[in-house]
């Protein structure tokens, strides 16, 4: 659940929050849902009114929400102050004991969701929330190797949600070992892998040599001229080129969390639709500028609108 300040106001001003769902994996889904694409969220909600809030609210966006499973004792909450200008976003994390933090991995029966799957995409936050997670992910991950699929990794993770007794380091390399397409920097693949490079290919190229089943890694280059105006640009290493696109400028950013996520439902949107990596990076940086411009984690938006950001439309014009 994420519980966001009206506007721009800071914590201390708030006395009221406004309520949206959200969740890396989620965001995918539902930006993907919405293109036209068959996707599923798996993971498991308290079962309780807030619990189903949250799957009815996946739904809304087209995901489908068959495969969630109910139980243990709290949904997941983070709180988010959205920035200005000189001022950066602020977000605390309460996900301590959440219904997904204290899930056994055998309640997910993962042959049962991916036998007629094409692709499966996780985020380094969930293994992040405890060992039953990580097991789960292991798991899911594992089962769509058997069955084909395509598998990506957003390896970012946040620090101060591995409070298990376990590092990255312990955890993210098992994961990684099954991923085809992984969404990391150089400063990532150092401190999870121990991993060096003078620079991304380097990095990347590295990073192939130890894991043989990465065939892309993919990342994303942000400029902060203030909180309100980003310039973005997506890199990828393929296995044979360095692929990049320009900038795209953002001015003014009405609300940048989930734009990760956002760039990664565009570039495996472009990845399926296009047989063209470059085109797929470009369609992806797009689909994260797009983002920033809508309140709230999830992306909504169609594919002409992306499409027409990645060919250079930034005017804003109103549409009749």
């Amino acid at each position: 659940m994420r519980l966001a300040t009206p506007g721009f106001s800071r914590f201390e001003q708030a006395r009221q929050f406004n309520v949206t769902y959200a969740g890396g994996e989620a965001n995918v889904s539902s930006a993907l849902a919405y293109w036209g694409h068959e996707t599923a969220h798996v993971t498991r909600f308290p079962d309780s009114p807030i619990g189903r809030a949250a799957a009815q609210y996946l739904a809304t966006h087209g995901v489908d929400t068959s495969h969630i499973v109910y139980g243990g004792p709290r949904m997941a909450v983070y709180f988010l102050e959205t920035g200005a200008a000189l001022r950066g976003s602020q977000i605390v994390y309460d996900r301590a004991n959440s219904s997904l933090a204290t899930i056994d991995p055998t309640e997910i029966n993962w042959d049962d969701i991916l036998k007629d799957a094409k692709w499966f995409h996780w985020a380094g936050i969930t293994p992040a929330l405890s060992q039953g997670a990580a097991d789960a992910l292991l798991n899911g991950i594992k089962t769509a190797r058997k069955y084909g699929l395509t598998v990506s990794g957003d390896i970012f993770y946040r620090a101060n949600l591995w409070k298990y007794g376990k590092k990255p380091s312990e955890i993210l390399p098992e994961l990684t070992a099954g991923t085809d397409i992984v969404i990391a920097n150089r400063e990532n693949i150092l401190e999870i892998f121990g991993i060096e490079g003078n620079d991304f290919v380097e990095s990347s190229v590295n990073l192939q040599k130890a894991f043989p089943q990465v065939s892309k890694v993919v990342d994303t280059k942000r400029t902060s001229l203030s909180a309100s105006h980003n310039l973005l640009r997506a890199l990828m290493w393929n296995g044979k080129e360095l692929l990049e696109t320009e900038d795209i400028d953002i001015n003014p950013i009405i609300d940048r969390v989930g734009g990760g996520d956002a760039f990664i439902a565009g570039l495996i949107h472009g990845l399926i639709s296009f047989n063209d990596d470059q085109k797929a990076l470009e369609f992806g940086v797009a689909a994260s500028a797009l983002k920033h411009t809508i309140e709230g984690d999830a992306l909504i938006s169609t594919v002409a609108e992306v499409e027409a950001i990645r060919q250079g439309e930034t005017s804003g014009r109103i549409k009749r």
